[in-house]
């Protein structure tokens, strides 16, 4: 069966072609960012940049709270810091902005730092996780992953930043808020991205995640996860996210469901595709997971694992889409585990 590389393997409906290269806003000038690099403590600086009518962001009162906007200067502050491998010096920069942004949000913040065995040799990397207590034991888990993979040039503003710009952008409308009855985990992975070749290898991906998922299961935490929610690749321009195929039926029924309802059927669209992701770790656990992700199109363009993977690329309105409905969901899975 024919499958193309993500980082992941895909199979789709139709054919889809290998490919193998190296590699949101209120307003029409949205702020992009800059950062000096020479130090492993930078910010990123705004820089104006022009978001195109069309994709800007719906107010964020048509979106449930969830702020387009906000999430596309997130990813631009993201791609600010340059490419984000693990144990670089920009990616110890992002994790310091993530948990400073985190703490800001009100949220309480826990970092799990941990030594990955890699191919080429032992790599430093952390975890990230805000806790948003619940009045009951369960838990409903989101996670992104932040790091970018190790290919020159890659700033990874899909792949790695649009994500996590969506889920801090979740963090700060969730942080602070009234108590639900399950908690939600909003978990920043690092790690995700292959390490030592191009090529996807199982043994070479996903540390972050399968981190979280062993540290949950010895805690015992790891049976009270309702389900897991994963964005990966989630803000470009006309994104077409398929049902991906590992994924548990009835989560994917829950979101696709709440996306129709909400007005995007023509974005989560009814086309299966299977994506090895940081979901399967969870999934080798026995615990519900689905992966929201728009690789296909993406490849197809040609953006993948390559140094044209910018900010010009996002889409804020996409941003707000996937927001929304991540959003929304979390309230269905709220109401279904009271």
């Amino acid at each position: 069966m024919p499958r193309l590389l993500k980082s992941h393997w895909v199979t789709g409906a139709a054919t889809v072609a290998a490919v193998l290269v190296v590699a949101c806003g209120h307003d029409a000038a949205r702020p992009s960012a800059s950062v000096d690099a020479s130090s492993s403590n930078a910010t990123p600086v705004a820089a104006p940049t022009a978001v195109p009518a069309a994709e800007l962001a719906p107010p964020a009162a048509q979106t449930g709270g969830f702020d387009g906007a906000r999430a596309y200067d997130q990813v631009a502050k993201l791609v600010a810091f340059g490419p984000r491998p693990p144990a670089s010096d920009a990616i110890r920069a992002t994790q310091k902005y993530i948990h400073t942004q985190l703490q800001g949000f009100g949220c309480a913040v826990d970092e799990d730092d941990f030594t990955a065995q890699t191919p080429i040799g032992p790599m430093a990397m952390k975890n990230i996780v805000a806790r948003i207590p619940g009045t009951g034991q369960g838990i409903i888990l989101l996670l992104t992953h932040y790091d970018t993979k190790r290919v020159d040039n890659f700033v990874g503003a899909e792949d790695g930043g649009s994500s996590t710009g969506v889920m801090l952008e979740m963090a700060r409308v969730l942080c602070g808020g009234p108590k639900q009855p399950n908690a939600v985990w909003i978990a920043f992975l690092d790690g995700e991205e292959t390490q030592a070749t191009f090529e996807w290898s199982d043994t070479d991906s996903v540390y972050g995640s399968r981190e979280l998922a062993a540290r949950l299961a010895v805690s015992g935490d790891i049976k009270r996860v309702r389900a897991v929610i994963l964005a990966d690749m989630v803000g470009q321009k006309d994104p077409h996210f398929p049902r991906e195929s590992d994924s548990t039926k009835w989560l994917k029924d829950l979101v696709w469901s709440t996306a129709a309802r909400l007005g995007y059927k023509d974005v989560f669209v009814s086309q299966d595709e299977e994506v090895s992701d940081d979901h399967l770790p969870f999934l080798h656990r026995g615990v519900a997971a689905v992966d929201i992700i728009d690789l296909d199109d993406y490849t197809n363009q040609g953006n993948w694992h390559t140094a044209s993977d910018t900010l010009d690329k996002i889409s804020p309105r996409s941003l707000a889409i996937t927001g929304h409905v991540i959003l929304e969901s979390v309230n269905a899975l709220q109401a279904k585990f009271r």
